[in-house]
């Protein structure tokens, strides 16, 4: 990276000055809210101050409090902005990053901008927001006197920041008229609430989610009566009540909020919340859940994986919390999978576990596929929590008619000892970062990777720019349609093909065991 200049803009708060890396203007650290800090801890977010002189926004802020990194912090609610022309009217991507609303930050290396934002000619923006105890959850004793909110400050801090990207776009050459959301994960799960939110109506043309986690209970989120459990439960632990939260060190709360959390989900206080802990239904911020609300009326480019699980069973994978074991024989299989079943669901039958394996040992024999212990129950973990209402909310979306919807499957294998096309990958394409020091070894960079890179930047980016995706070393890609179910596979040997929707036969368990409609 070689950096040649300081760039100043103005924002609504102030001038900053960032950047000139590679012909990139970049733009670190800028403050969307004020730090929810002392009597904001719990609060709708506020308006940043505004300030005289010039702000320095070379580097990064700290990370939301979470565990692994040093430094963190509560005051974090920042963002980053990659544009390679501040005098322009560039399209403006938002890139909300994943880790299971509790894990994550904009300034991870993985999620650099500039490539993408040099390449696709866009604005390119990311950032923090609350996570873990601090962002997702409910109870009324922290109802804020000025906005009546009392939950999901995380999905809050989320709108906050599109409001700012919408009031800054110009500053930074984007079009605040033409924003698309993307994101990963849980931030995959967000770019699709936060396009149903009424309050952000209009504020989007279209959304990109990835491998997105759907939040819906009692895998994904908490219900609300656990919810305010769980915050009545850590505040007694602490000799306090809720509101007492807001007094107790930010890292003994998030330390006793993981550990309300810890161990089987059977054995836990709350029977919710068994996988992670994202939006709860508050009637307002989440007023229910995807797959029960109208689909957004814009365009959608539905990305996932072809092995979402292997992330999770990997032992080398930076997965949290770390894989288990594999399987060492059927014994085991059966409980792994039930293990599996069991995040669903707070009762499983040996019949369930029994159907769930036979369902896919037989479709691994039909369609030629790895019938090994560890690839039945990679495959049965990903479908369950990811593939299964990924697919389904693209065919309702695809049936209501309203706008296009484009299904992609990216399958570029990892390399060994690493397996399969794990839940992660696609960031590391999307934004180039597969080369980085820290992916190198498990995605590699050589002539095809960098191919599968920059095809998966020119289809994100085209329909960015105008809501159709294509690139030039690609096949054309149709919409998705009920009596079309084409999808974009990406990645491998073949590099790109469209083929007939995939998996069919394993969807139509989890039809069954965890119906969408539910």
């Amino acid at each position: 990276m070689t950096v040649t200049g300081t760039v100043v803009v103005r924002t609504g708060a102030g001038r900053v000055a960032g950047s000139l890396e590679d012909g990139v203007a970049v733009f670190r650290g800028l403050p969307y809210a004020a730090p929810p800090v002392g009597a904001l801890r719990f609060a709708s977010p506020v308006r940043p101050a505004e300030w005289s002189g010039v702000r320095d926004a070379t580097r990064f802020a700290p990370a939301f409090v979470q565990s692994g990194p040093a430094g963190t912090s509560e005051d974090a609610l920042y963002a980053n902005v990659w544009t390679p022309d501040t005098g322009g009217r560039l399209p403006v991507l938002v890139y909300i990053h994943g880790g299971g609303w509790q894990v994550g930050a904009g300034s991870v290396p993985t999620f650099d901008g500039a490539r993408l934002a040099a390449r696709g000619g866009l604005v390119v923006v990311n950032f923090n927001y609350r996570l873990g105890v601090f962002g997702w959850g409910l109870h009324e004793d922290f109802t804020d006197p000025r906005t009546g909110h009392c939950a999901n400050w995380g999905l809050q801090d989320q709108i906050a920041l599109v409001e700012w990207v919408r009031e800054n776009a110009a500053a930074f050459g984007g079009d605040p008229g033409d924003i698309t959301l993307c994101g990963t994960s849980a931030g995959g799960a967000s770019a699709w609430q936060l396009a149903v939110a009424p309050e952000l109506r209009g504020a989007f043309r279209r959304i990109v989610p990835i491998s997105a986690a759907h939040p819906w209970q009692p895998v994904h989120a908490l219900t609300p009566q656990d919810a305010r459990a769980a915050y009545e439960g850590v505040a007694r632990g602490l000799g306090t009540d809720p509101e007492g939260l807001r007094d107790v060190p930010a890292p003994l709360l998030h330390q006793r909020w993981l550990e309300f959390f810890s161990g089987s989900p059977a054995g836990r206080a709350v029977g919710s919340g068994r996988e992670y802990r994202g939006p709860v239904l508050d009637g307002r911020t989440v007023p229910d859940y995807a797959h029960r609300l109208p689909t957004p009326d814009i365009p959608v480019m539905s990305v996932h994986t072809s092995t979402e699980g292997s992330f999770f069973t990997d032992p080398l994978s930076p997965s949290f919390p770390p894989a288990p074991p594999a399987p060492a024989d059927e014994a085991e299989l059966r409980e792994a999978v039930r293990g599996v079943l069991l995040k669903l669901s707070a009762e499983v039958s040996d019949e369930q576990v029994h159907a769930c394996l036979g369902t896919y040992w037989a479709a691994a024999v039909a369609e030629g596929t790895a019938q090994d212990r560890r690839s039945l129950w990679t495959e049965i973990w990903g479908d369950a929590l990811f593939r299964h209402r990924i697919v389904r909310l693209a065919e309702r979306h695809a049936a209501a008619g309203r706008a296009p919807v484009y299904v992609m499957e990216f399958a570029h294998p990892v390399r060994e000892p690493h397996f399969g096309t794990p839940h992660d990958a696609t960031s590391k394409f999307l934004f180039g970062s597969h080369a980085a020091p820290a992916h190198l070894a498990q995605f590699g960079d050589g002539p095809l990777e960098r191919r599968i890179s920059g095809i998966f930047v020119d289809l994100v980016s085209s329909f960015v720019r105008d809501g159709v995706p294509r690139s030039a070393d690609a096949p054309r890609w149709p919409a998705f349609t009920p009596d079309r179910p084409g999808v974009l596979v990406l990645g491998g040997e073949q590099v790109a093909r469209v083929l007939p929707l995939p998996k069919r036969q394993q969807l139509r368990f989890w039809d069954e065991f965890s119906p969408v409609s539910a």
